[in-house]
């Protein structure tokens, strides 16, 4: 049987990328999934290709109203949540010594502000047993070159699951990181150039970079009840890069 069967999950930033791949594998494993980006035009197109028991709503991860209107859309639809993964997030390259006030409000407002209220707001509908996704990054404990204040946020994703964990029994959830590593989309493409990409290649133990649909088998675990007693960890998909 499908391990998802009968679950409802909710997964930001699920119009591309990683969040696609995530919400494709949650709805092959028999999860009722809503997905949510900034751009209609995405999340129609992802809808296309994932057809059913797959809801898109438009929501800016950083507006805590955005963030109102899609647990009401998930309230009125499914009733509760089982998983919620929250992968909304940017990157932006942004020099030591060139940094902007914008750059940093950003990055803070999406990846750290964004998280927070995407968790906080869905406690009313969690159901007990609950898995609460974040993605983190191995950027966190390896910041590359003109990545750290992204690679900042990122190491706060972590800090807040470490954290939140301890309410877990308070709240009835688990909380976990699912942190990747160099993995090819369009945000990365954007991001990191080619010959960064390309030697890159050379740091990884495996020799190559990651696929979105490995990162996906990685929270399709996490989401399921064969992770039932992992609860505040980082699980690193990255070919061991941060791990040796």
């Amino acid at each position: 049987m499908a391990v998802l069967t009968g679950k409802v999950a909710v997964v930001t930033g699920g119009s591309s990328g990683i969040g696609l791949a995530i919400a494709r594998a949650f709805r092959d494993e028999g999860a009722t999934v809503f997905i949510t980006g900034r751009r209609k035009e995405t999340l129609d197109t992802a809808v296309a290709e994932l057809g059913e028991n797959v809801t898109a709503v438009v929501c800016d991860s950083a507006v805590p109203a955005d963030l109102d209107a899609l647990y009401e859309t998930v309230r009125e639809q499914a009733g509760h949540v089982d998983v919620l993964v929250a992968n909304a997030g940017i990157g932006i390259d942004a020099a030591f010594g060139e940094v902007t006030e914008e750059q940093v409000d950003a990055l803070f407002a999406t990846n750290v502000k964004g998280t927070v209220f995407t968790v906080q707001k869905a406690l009313p509908l969690l159901r007990s047993g609950a898995s609460i996704i974040l993605t983190g990054s191995t950027a966190a404990t390896r910041p590359e070159k003109g990545l750290e204040i992204y690679a900042a946020t990122k190491a706060a994703v972590h800090n807040l699951a470490r954290g939140w964990a301890h309410s877990s029994r308070q709240y009835g959830f688990r909380v976990n990181v699912l942190a990747p590593g160099m993995v090819p989309t369009p945000g990365l493409l954007d991001l990191v150039p080619s010959e960064v990409r390309e030697q890159a290649k050379e740091m990884i133990p495996l020799g190559r970079h990651g696929a979105p649909d490995e990162i996906a088998a990685a929270a399709t675990f996490l989401a399921s009840d064969a992770s039932s007693y992992v609860n505040g960890s980082v699980l690193a998909a990255d070919g061991g890069v941060a791990q040796v």
